[in-house]
Order: C-alpha cells, then structure tokens, then sequence
C-alpha cells in the first residue's frame, strides 16, 4: 500500500512539475488554449511516467510485453 501511495505522490508531482514548467515557458497573454496545451503535455508526461514505473516496476518477468503459450 506505502509503495503505491509514493507512486500516486511522485506522478502527481511530476505533473505539477511540467505543468509549472511550462506556465513559465510559455509567453506572458495566456490564453484558453495555452493553458489546454498546458495541461495536455502534463498529462501526457504523466502518462509517459506511469508506463515506465509500471514497467520498471515489474521486474519479475524479462519480458513484459509478450506471454508464452501453454502448450
């Protein structure tokens, strides 16, 4: 359950991490649209993040894509 919870906690500050990024990058008249862009490419390093945690996160298996067959 802990390691769960620190998961949840670092992909939320990941979010909040590139979506302050990018609210400094992005020039000074926001309009709806930028912050639409904002929050999209926060989503989807979010995103990014979760994919890999999981998958490094697993580290029984070698190959986590595919599943032999049982014959």
């Amino acid at each position: 359950m802990g390691s769960i919870l620190a998961r949840v906690a670092v992909l939320a500050l990941v979010f909040a991490a590139v979506a302050g990024i990018m609210l400094k990058v992005m020039p000074a008249p926001l309009k709806d649209s930028d912050y639409l862009v904002i929050g999209t490419v926060a989503t989807l390093v979010s995103m990014v993040a979760i994919f890999l945690l999981l998958v490094k996160g697993s580290g029984k298996k070698s190959n986590v894509f595919f599943k032999r067959r049982q014959k």
